[in-house]
Formats: C-alpha cells, sequence, structure tokens
C-alpha cells in the first residue's frame, strides 16, 4: 500500500510572498489612511491616497519579488552550472565530495560510497544539487509565481483598510481604519499559522505588534505636519 504524505514546506514558496504581501498591504495602507487622516484631511483626499498606495504597492511588491527571486534563480543557475562542469570534468572527485557529505550525516563509509556511487549513476546532478548545494524542488526559486502572489496578496490587503474608508465618517475614520487593521493583521497571522502549521498566538502577535508600530508611527508623523501646516 503506496504511503502518501504532504508536507507543508511544499508551500513555501508562494506563502512566504502571499503573507508578505497581505500584511504589506494591511499595515501600509492603513498607516497611510491614518498618517493623512491625522493631517487633517477630507475623505475624499483619503481615500485618493489609498488607492494610489494600493496601485503603487502592488506593482512595488509585484516588482521587488520578481527581482528579488530572480537573482535568486540566476545564483541557483550559475551554480547548477559550475557543478555540471565539475562533474563533467571531475567525477571521481564529486563522486568523494559527496560521499564525505553522507558520512558527515552519520552514514558509515563504505555505505556512504555505494549511496553516493548509486545516486550519481540515477542523476549525478540532482544528487549534487539537492545533498551539496541544498536547491530542490521544493526550494527552486520561481520568480512568475512570487510576484504574482505578492501583488495579488498585496491588492486584497489594501483593499481592507479602503473599505473601511467607504464605510465610515471621517470623524471616526480612525478608529475605525486602527481596530480593523488590527482585526485584519489578526486573521492574516492567524490564516498564516494554519497554512504553515505554526503556533497561532506567536504568528498572530508578531503580526500585530509590527502593524501596531507602522500606524502609530506614521500617525504621529501625520499629526505632526498637520499641525505644522
Amino acid at each position: 500500500m503506496t504511503h502518501f504524505e504532504k508536507h507543508r514546506t511544499e508551500r513555501i514558496g508562494w506563502l512566504r510572498a502571499a503573507v508578505l504581501g497581505a500584511n504589506d498591504g494591511i499595515v501600509s495602507t492603513a498607516s497611510l489612511v491614518l498618517g493623512v487622516a491625522a493631517a487633517g484631511a477630507d475623505s475624499a483626499t483619503i481615500l485618493l491616497t489609498g488607492v494610489a498606495g494600493l496601485v503603487a504597492g502592488a506593482m512595488s511588491m509585484a516588482a521587488g519579488e520578481y527581482v528579488s527571486v530572480s537573482s535568486q534563480a540566476d545564483t541557483e543557475r550559475a551554480d547548477l552550472a559550475r557543478e555540471s562542469r565539475e562533474l563533467l570534468n571531475s567525477p571521481v572527485q564529486e563522486q568523494a565530495e559527496l560521499t564525505e557529505i553522507y558520512v558527515s550525516r552519520g552514514l558509515e563509509p563504505e555505505l556512504a560510497s555505494k549511496v553516493a556511487t548509486q545516486l550519481m549513476k540515477h542523476d549525478a546532478l540532482g544528487a549534487h544539487a539537492r545533498d551539496e548545494l541544498g536547491i530542490s524542488e521544493i526550494s527552486t526559486a520561481r520568480p512568475i509565481q512570487a510576484a504574482f502572489a505578492s501583488a495579488a496578496t498585496f491588492s486584497l490587503g489594501a483593499a481592507l483598510p479602503l473599505l473601511v474608508v467607504l464605510l465610515f465618517p471621517a470623524s471616526g475614520l480612525m478608529l475605525a481604519v486602527s481596530i480593523s487593521a488590527l482585526l485584519f493583521l489578526a486573521l492574516l497571522g492567524f490564516l498564516a499559522a494554519k497554512a504553515g502549521g505554526a503556533p497561532v498566538i506567536v504568528a498572530v502577535s508578531r503580526v500585530t505588534f509590527w502593524g501596531v508600530l507602522a500606524m502609530c508611527l506614521t500617525a504621529g508623523v501625520g499629526a505632526l505636519f498637520g499641525v505644522a501646516a
């Protein structure tokens, strides 16, 4: 009977980008709204500022994720190309190197040598990529996936504070945005913890703490410059 397991590490690529995007969308947009509101802007200006922040933030997240993850992918390709040349030019040394890796992980030298030999016959580059370089199918950089996940979740996260701006009058806007943003962040922390198998309380506390800090600082700056004006 085939034993099948599905591990949460398979979600690392998109989950990291999605959590980053949603968190940034909520925090940056809510902070932006609070900063402008604290400066005394009217509802129309606050909404326009929030929408502009959503569009700019989503594009920035997509571009940033694509560029950064592409750099990782470039590095991985360069290392794999180098490893391919070494396997072609020095197969004996490469097999000895793989053997040493398995010995350091607890195998007897003779068994380690047999494992290295068999794996190199099956897929030499794959064995060295996985066990020497730490590159696997799960951890392989996927720039487009990261960019799309980050931009999409940023837009979703940013839309939540903007919805609050539409629903509440300017007089109670700061309180409504602050409370709702904390609730949204707590929900994000909860969902991220469940998806990644992490402790819920730790994840929620971590997300809300940094959200509160960002909103307080931005509102303080907005109030300061609003008074100065």
